[in-house]
């Protein structure tokens, strides 16, 4: 059960490449991230991540009209039917060629995938079991070049395809009489969009050069005849007739007839074929300066058309006129996926080159959305002692802040100018500290969002390593180049010593968690360990075998685990500095073999070891991981290996496969070296000649897959890891297993619910946890009166008390029922207080998993009330203006009155008189 974790999310990375889509009511993006899904709630302001992946980078996602299924295609053509309300994966195909583009029917009855320079039409997938999913409808052939985007009309009667070939063809989903295609052209570049205009044929098409072009139809929707079968045959006789050198056109049926002739249909006299006239040509560039367009959306409704450049620039006009309503810079590399809610009101923006996701409300001009990722590998990574934040650093120079329960980035620190090599959290969480290569130290606040601390070195040095004491008063760094350790005050930022005697870079520090002892590792193959109250001496030295890459202590600080060069982790007594054991990983670690290794996998691994270590919370297991895609969770007191977690399945990364692919070798060499891209996307081949893509001066090679760092949660819930794919978190899954804790032919579900009817909560309570089942143990605490808490509480043996107040941090973390859940805390901590800070060490991850719900409570909760009494008070003196008004209104009113009155009363007077 310890080690029942599963993937929960993936954080660091916000989108790759690949196209937006958003949800059906608008109110979320689905973005692909690698090989994965991401989908942000743009209401609720959460991220998560699909728990699918596929064998390479997603390059195309299709979603229904309904929102419930998606279309997901990698790099290589093979596609994946998901659904997006239970999140799983409902069909496996493959299309064997790069797909383009994907797009379903606005009824959703078909989708349309364009491969190379084809457009194929598939049956979408039924509510009813199916053998198979994609069921191949028609094949359109007419563009000579590879197709690039697609769009429906409303009435899922005809769709358009742009090429590269600088034409449009529309085509007819049905056999229509009077349309079976028509070639548009106009164009002098690669057509970037093609859009139908609302209920109409009428169509806008936008190529790579900033052109626009408004074609008219003469015939509309309406108007569309279908082909009967008589006209069929007549048609299919008149094929044998035409001369080869025709232009030929096939459509391949489900009835299994293939049809080639001219453009032109079955001649009637009573309708006319479609046809197409030019009514406007416009151009976005007419300035002179070159920029490529790179991506457009329209949103039909409102006659919006955007419009993304390679500049990072991105244009609103309101389409027929080509009125310009807005145009602004949102980042400086090019915009390569551009989508519009169903509302019109927000646009998505992809930026592959910096990793950014935006969302913008044009009409309010304010981003709804903006989330960056590191665009370099990130390199480190650490919790806060609460669970509740994530902070990582990249080679990109940048220092984020991560929300684990939204799983958004909501700081971004960018003082540091070179690759960051290490970042930790102070003990009382709201202090960050990173080290870099740019040879400063530098700390952050996390209330005022700014760096309060430079720490640096009297000679320049390349900082490698990094550590906190507990108190957070002491900073040391390791440097990689002078091999010496340097000690700063937080309080004063002043340098308090520099600690010599490594004979190598410094590769790790670390603190002790209860004494102020620093565990220093060393390339000279040995841990000094430094008392920092006495003098800095070195208090121990633990002589090691080989090369020390990683050292932590437990978080009891009783022992220390140091994982070496030779590929294995040794475990010490850092009081006797006696070595207690040792673990052989280099076997677990399973590396891969690259694209341009000359040697196989199983002797390139014989140089290979485990980088990151971290213990769990508890103190039971270690973590281990390296240049492997494998993470490697060992039992510390049995010394074996409990489980492999595979990081990723993503064959876009190199060294992922223990063999070379056989199918790709030729005499010339592996065909997986061959730079055969064209670029970017933005029409500039950036493939040198004789360049290989193994060769880092092509500008295009595959990314090597490792794991830099390792953290597990303090909560004991989830573990981190920063690897070449982005931040992985993995969560503890209860539902994997059952693991019942002590079971007899009496616990039963059914004598749990006799307790229940009895009113007995107190045995019922005992037989849930004895059972362990999530759901059950559920149920019987929300059944338990309100008022009889404190007596349950009181009556509970002492070994279920830790159990259930562990159960109630995970609840907290999650439920709706706040009060129900805070007064079972409330009273198991006051009842049984004494005893559990006895056994305060064994339960520390749990009260910690309290302590982080707790808090997230409180914050929510003091925002909406903060909110609520500005309301209130707004409301309150409102009415109490509008009351002054209506004072002095009815006071004006009575002196009318009373004048009328008077004026009456004389008027009397005179009439008597």
């Amino acid at each position: 059960m310890k080690f029942a974790y599963r993937f929960s999310n993936l954080l660091g990375a916000v989108y790759r490449q690949g196209n937006l889509n958003f949800s059906k009511d608008g109110n979320a993006v689905v973005s692909p991230v690698g090989n994965r899904i991401s989908v942000f709630d743009l209401k609720s302001n959460t991220s998560e991540t699909l728990p699918i992946s596929t064998t390479k980078n997603i390059s195309c996602v299709g979603l229904s009209p309904d929102g419930n299924l998606a279309v997901v295609v990698d790099e290589d053509g093979a596609a994946l039917l998901v659904s997006l309300v239970t999140r799983a994966i409902l069909h496996h195909f493959h299309f064997h060629k790069p797909v383009n583009s994907i797009r379903f029917s606005p009824d959703g009855r078909k989708f349309v995938v364009t491969k190379e320079n084809v457009a194929l039409m598939y049956h979408a997938p039924g509510k009813q079991r199916e053998f198979n999913a994609f069921v191949l409808d028609k094949s359109f052939y007419g563009p000579y070049d590879e197709t690039t985007c697609i769009d429906w009309t409303d009435d899922s009667k005809c769709f358009v395809v742009g090429s590269k070939d600088m034409s449009t063809w529309v085509f007819g989903a049905e056999r229509w009489g009077n349309l079976i295609y028509y070639s548009l052209g106009g164009h002098k570049d690669v057509i970037v969009g093609c859009f139908f205009e609302k209920d109409s044929l009428d169509l806008y098409t936008v190529s790579q050069d900033g052109a626009l072009c408004v074609w008219k139809s003469n015939t509309k929707l309406g108007e569309l005849i279908l082909m009967k079968n008589q006209d069929k045959a007549k048609y299919l006789s008149q094929r044998d007739d035409e001369d080869d050198d025709d232009k030929e056109e096939r459509m391949e049926g489900e009835d299994g007839v293939v049809i080639r002739g001219k453009s032109e249909a079955p001649k009637d006299k009573t309708s006319k074929n479609v046809r197409y006239q030019q009514r406007g040509k416009h151009f976005f560039n007419k300035e002179g300066d070159f920029n490529n367009l790179t991506a457009a959306a329209y949103h039909k409704p409102s006659h919006i058309l955007v419009t993304g450049f390679a500049s990072g620039i991105f244009h609103l006009h309101e389409l027929p006129d080509f009125n310009l309503i807005h145009s602004l810079s949102i980042s400086d590399q090019r915009i390569s996926s551009v989508a519009i809610n169903s509302s019109g009101d927000w646009i998505g923006f992809g930026c592959s080159g910096m990793g950014q996701l935006l969302v913008w409300e044009w009409q309010s001009e304010s981003y709804v959305f903006k989330q960056q990722g590191h665009f370099n590998n990130m390199a480190s990574v650490a919790y806060s002692p609460d669970g509740q934040y994530i902070v990582t650093g990249g080679d990109d120079g940048k220092v984020k802040v991560w929300n684990t329960s939204s799983g958004l980035c909501f700081v971004t620190f960018t003082e540091h100018t070179s690759s960051i090599t290490n970042v930790t959290f102070t003990s009382s969480g709201f202090v960050i500290v990173s080290a870099s290569l740019d040879g400063t130290v530098r700390a952050f606040d996390l209330h005022r969002y700014r760096n309060f601390r430079t720490f640096t070195s009297p000679r320049p040095a390349q900082f490698s390593s990094l550590a906190v004491d507990v108190s957070g008063e002491l900073v040391s760094a390791g440097a990689q180049d002078s091999f010496e350790i340097f000690l700063w005050s937080m309080q004063t930022g002043r340098l308090l010593e520099v600690l010599g005697g490594h004979e190598g870079p410094v590769s790790c520090l670390c603190f002790s968690p209860v004494q102020s002892i620093l565990a220093s590792a060393s390339w000279d193959r040995s841990i000094r360990l430094w008392d920092m109250l006495n003098s800095w001496q070195v208090k121990e030295t633990l002589p090691l075998s080989s090369d020390v890459l990683a050292v932590t202590y437990r978080p009891d600080g009783q022992e220390l685990a140091a994982a070496t060069l030779n590929g294995e982790i040794s475990f010490w007594n850092p009081h006797t500095a006696t070595q207690t054991g040792s673990v052989v990983g280099r076997h677990d670690l399973e590396i891969g073999r690259k694209d341009t290794d000359k040697i196989t996998a199983k002797q390139s691994a014989k140089g290979k070891s485990f980088t990151s270590l971290c213990y769990s919370a508890d103190g039971e297991a270690i973590l281990a991981g390296g240049q492997s895609k494998f993470v490697c969770i060992y039992n510390v007191k049995e010394q074996m290996l409990m489980r492999k977690f595979e990081i990723s399945c993503n064959l876009s990364f190199d060294a992922m496969e223990e063999f070379l692919d056989r199918r790709k070798m030729t005499e010339f060499g592996s065909l997986a070296l061959v730079d055969e891209g064209a670029g970017d996307g933005d029409g500039v081949n950036i493939s040198l000649p004789g360049v290989r893509k193994g060769d880092m001066s092509s500008r295009h090679f595959k990314p090597e897959i490792r794991v830099s760092s390792l953290r597990f949660s303090p909560t004991g819930r989830s573990w981190a890891a920063t690897t070449t794919e982005g931040l992985l978190v993995y969560s503890l899954d209860g539902s994997m297993v059952f693991d019942p804790y002590d079971l007899d032919l009496d616990v039963t579900p059914a004598s749990i619910c006799k307790q229940l009817r009895l009113q007995d909560w107190t045995s019922a309570i005992v037989l849930a946890f004895r059972l362990n089942e999530k759901a059950l143990k559920e149920e019987v605490l929300e059944t338990v009166p309100h008022e009889q808490i404190p007596v349950v509480c009181r009556a509970l043996p002492d070994i279920y008390v830790e159990k259930l107040l562990d159960f109630v941090a995970a609840c907290l973390e999650k439920s709706s029922h706040l009060q129900f859940y805070m007064t079972w805390t409330q009273n198991l901590l006051m009842l049984h207080g004494q005893k559990l800070k006895n056994r305060s060490g064994a339960i520390l991850s749990t009260l910690q998993a309290l302590q982080k719900s707790i808090q997230r409570h409180s914050d929510n909760l003091s925002k909406l009330c903060d909110f609520n009494m500005y309301n209130i008070r707004y409301a309150a003196a409102l009415s109490k203006q509008r009351g002054v008004k209506r004072t002095a209104q009815e006071e004006k009113d009575d002196d009318e009155q009373s004048e009328e009155m008077s004026e009456a009363s004389l008027e009397d007077a005179e009439l008597m008189l």
